[in-house]
């Protein structure tokens, strides 16, 4: 009888945890930007700050800052980004703290 091959499946921990962590540094840039634009609403000749963010080649995101365009406030945006900042800071978070988990287990069930 032949040996038959199998597939499986390696998923690196550490990659998982760069790249939530990634995620994380990214929504705080985004809640950084989004509350400088709202402490400078009345500040007279301001451009808002605006964040671009980038997928890295392994998985994660990178973040730079730019300049609006634009003079000018946009609360609803800024508001609204916030939010968004806040929710995919703690769902990376949530994957943060999963792939810890998982890796203690997996270090447990291998000493």
């Amino acid at each position: 009888m032949g040996m038959r091959a199998v597939r499986t499946r390696e998923f690196d921990m550490t990659s998982i945890a760069s790249i939530s962590l990634s995620g994380m540094n990214a929504a705080q840039t985004q809640l950084n930007a989004s509350a400088h634009n709202i402490a400078n609403l009345a500040t007279a000749e301001f451009h808002r700050q605006e964040v671009v963010q980038s997928a890295q080649a392994g998985g994660g995101v990178t973040t730079s800052l730019t300049r609006s365009d634009v003079e000018g406030p946009a609360l609803e945006t800024d508001v609204v980004t916030q939010l968004q900042a806040k929710n995919a800071f703690l769902a990376n978070l949530a994957v943060f703290k999963t792939s810890d988990k998982m890796a203690g287990a997996l270090f447990d069930t291998t000493a």
